[in-house]
């Protein structure tokens, strides 16, 4: 089983799939890289190197009892560009996928980035507070903590119908999808379930957006029950300077399973038209990691 060793220590898991430029896919609260596979495939065949991780705590990688906020997950990002030894690399981040994406930029620069994908995204800042009034109040975090701890798989099973819009929309997916979804849930740590809670709904990326330098595209789904719309991707549109976004009319938040054939395809046509140019490259040449 492949994996990596982070800085500090935790074995994480991925796969890759495919030749070609690589594309980094980082998957959502509470899901692993599976939930990538039908986008990898689609990636692998349109001719990239398709990179999916599971997040610590999540999938098959090592549950460490910290390192859930999103200084160090952007950390455990930047550890597997840098032992996979990937440059000319696309980073593709699906809800909390996001944030490792924008602190990665803070932290890291975009030196070995070509270009960016956000997903149904959670920033820039999802906590309700008195500079950010609009948001989602903390009550509602605290509520899905209280229901994880007190039954998880029934908790993932009312939220993988709203992540769907299960009953909302004609048959949006499966039953069956509902239970994998659940099943790939129920692979993660209690802790990180919680704690991730709390790195996702806290976390105020907002001075991150100047880092975005690279084309970036964001696409949302405007019927998002887990993730608003409004709340996210229109204002993070709004503070990327030059990012393309696409609204998905009537569209869930599990968009790489209800929509995924449009979103490969808006995937494909985007990474094709944003390639590093051959000054990036003369000067990541120069340097040293």
């Amino acid at each position: 089983m492949p994996t990596i060793t982070t800085q500090d220590g935790c074995s994480l898991y991925y796969k890759t799939w495919g030749q070609g430029r690589p594309v980094v896919l980082i998957h959502g609260w509470p899901l692993s890289s599976d939930s990538w596979d039908d986008t990898a495939m689609a990636l692998a065949d349109a001719g990239y190197r398709t990179i999916a991780y599971d997040r610590r705590g999540f999938g098959r990688s090592e549950q460490t009892w910290s390192g859930y906020d999103y200084n160090r997950l952007s950390e455990d990002l930047s550890d597997l560009i840098e032992d996979l030894q990937l440059r000319d690399v696309s980073l593709v981040g699906f809800s909390m996928g996001g944030g490792e994406i924008a602190r990665y930029l803070t932290k890291h620069s975009a030196k070995r980035v070509t270009s960016v994908a956000l997903i149904s995204t959670v920033l820039p800042l999802m906590l309700q507070t008195s500079g950010n009034t609009s948001g989602v109040p903390s009550a509602v975090f605290e509520t899905m903590k209280r229901g994880i701890n007190k039954d998880r798989p029934e908790f993932l099973s009312g939220f993988f119908k709203e992540f769907y819009n299960w009953g909302l929309m004609s048959g949006p997916v499966s039953s069956e999808m509902l239970d994998w979804s659940k099943s790939i849930a129920m692979q993660a740590g209690l802790k990180a379930s919680l704690d991730c809670i709390d790195a996702f709904s806290q976390t105020d990326f907002r001075p991150d957006l100047k880092s975005f330098t690279v084309p970036t595209l964001i696409i949302h789904g405007s019927s998002d029950q887990i993730v608003p719309i409004d709340l996210t991707s229109r204002c993070t549109a709004k503070g990327i300077k030059h990012a393309s976004f696409i609204e998905y009319a009537g569209a869930p938040h599990g968009l790489f399973a209800t929509h995924k054939n449009r979103l490969n395809k808006d995937l494909i046509s985007f990474l094709g038209e944003h390639r590093a140019t051959d000054g990036q490259r003369a000067t990541e040449g120069q340097l040293h990691f």
